[in-house]
């Protein structure tokens, strides 16, 4: 199965693809889409166009998008909001069920810990994934968070393959 991962930004939104077979994760590709254009429309009209072309060249089956974190800055995060409507929009355009993770519970599930820096992030995701060459921080979260949504589909896929051996 082929996953996106997309770190939702209005200046810089990641991107992240892996293959996943079985327990075994490699990595497909990563980058950043960066928001062209004077006005928040533009912008936003560059960041669909980008991750329109990720999707189209690399395929994925499954897309899953960090969930907005609120902060003081109420118009910061409002904006945020909008590109990760972009994140989500495009997948599901293409079809795609897009899973959504909290940032600590990526964190978690790729660091151990739920606050962990981007540092840390980006050492466990070439961890994970050897000899990887990372585009930025934005790419590293995104496969982080591609890295998440495969092992909540394969527990998800072992609960299930393990309620239908029960017995009725």
């Amino acid at each position: 199965m082929r996953v996106l991962g997309i770190d939702p930004g209005l200046r810089n939104m990641g991107w992240g693809v892996i293959e996943v077979a079985g327990s075994r994760i490699n990595h497909v590709a990563n980058g950043i889409c960066r928001s062209e254009g004077d006005d928040l429309a533009g912008r936003l009209l560059s960041l669909h166009g980008q991750l329109t072309a990720v999707l189209l060249q690399h395929q994925p089956e499954a897309a899953a998008v960090e969930q907005t974190f609120v902060n003081k800055d109420g118009a910061g995060t409002l904006k945020l909001g909008q590109a990760r409507g972009i994140a989500m929009l495009v997948p599901a355009q293409a079809g795609l069920v897009v899973g959504e993770y909290a940032p600590n519970a990526v964190k978690k599930a790729v660091v151990g810990v739920g606050h962990a820096d981007k540092a840390q992030i980006a050492h466990m995701v070439k961890v994970q994934l050897p000899g990887v060459q990372l585009a930025g921080p934005d790419a590293a979260d995104a496969l982080a968070i591609a890295i998440c949504h495969s092992f909540h589909v394969q527990s998800a896929g072992s609960l299930a393959a393990a309620l239908a051996k029960a017995p009725a």
